[in-house]
């Protein structure tokens, strides 16, 4: 992973376990129609967070290893997901993208979602191929944030810009469609656009906001005016107490390129 990435939501987990959005669960659905990913079949959830990711798969009944470098993220994962641990379905590993512990030829699928971009591509590429058995499948997903289509949503945008100092560095380093061709390389299968949203109150919106490793947090000048700045964006925009906080989750996915192939 990206220097630092490892480390750079470790004091912010508590809002991230409350305020980032879920996946459509149509994302598992895709995999198992799709790609052909069998209803059982062992999957490899890598950069896995707290935890959302993994459940969209241990919802549509596989067994999931999560891959994650931060403590304080894993942990909030095992707690999360406790209830499926319990049975045998879901176990946690420290480790990275790059180097993600697991055994060769282990798992028939492996997943990446919001961390993806925080990966070194190259090494991530060989490890995936390294893990995955033959005939195993790729699936990489995230939500995108909507720049525009409300007012809500290009106010937010422009808040960002405002207080947040290496806001645009961090969105720099999504990959478009493109560079995920590319990536996978002659590997390359499906892409598809799920619709997702959250419909937050001011105290979600905040959470939202704060849970972003880019926000200035309290203790920095930008703070208090960024949410002073948040607050009228939402009394400006909310419709019954609430605003559309709006997203594509977009999928990308494929089979690994192995050497030699």
């Amino acid at each position: 992973m990206i220097d630092d990435s490892t480390r750079r939501f470790t004091n912010r987990v508590a809002d991230y376990v409350k305020f980032r959005p879920a996946y459509p669960r149509e994302v598992a659905t895709f995999a198992q129609v799709e790609l052909g990913v069998a209803p059982g079949a062992a999957v490899a959830d890598i950069g896995a967070g707290t935890g959302l990711s993994t459940k969209l798969f241990l919802d549509a009944g596989h067994p999931v290893t999560a891959v994650e470098p931060n403590a304080a993220m894993r942990e909030a994962a095992d707690a999360f997901l406790a209830a499926y641990a319990q049975d045998g379905r879901y176990r946690s590993v420290a480790g990275t993208a790059e180097a993600t512990t697991l055994a060769e030829s282990s798992v028939d699928l492996v997943s990446a979602a919001q961390a993806f971009h925080w990966f070194r591509k190259d090494e991530t590429r060989r490890e995936f191929a390294r893990i995955l058995k033959p005939r195993g499948k790729i699936v990489l997903f995230w939500n995108s944030r909507l720049l525009e289509g409300s007012a809500f949503l290009e106010g937010y945008e422009a808040l960002l810009q405002r207080f947040c100092a290496d806001y645009a560095q961090v969105a720099e380093t999504y990959p478009d469609a493109a560079a995920m061709a590319h990536w996978f390389g002659e590997g390359f299968e499906h892409q598809t656009v799920f619709p997702n949203a959250q419909l937050l109150d001011f105290d979600g919106l905040s959470g939202r906001l704060m849970s972003s490793s880019y926000a200035p947090q309290p203790g920095d000048a930008r703070h208090a005016p960024m949410l002073a700045a948040l607050r009228e964006l939402f009394d400006t925009t909310q419709q019954d107490g609430r605003v559309n906080f709006a997203y594509e989750t977009r999928v990308y996915a494929g089979r690994p390129v192995r050497a030699g192939t």
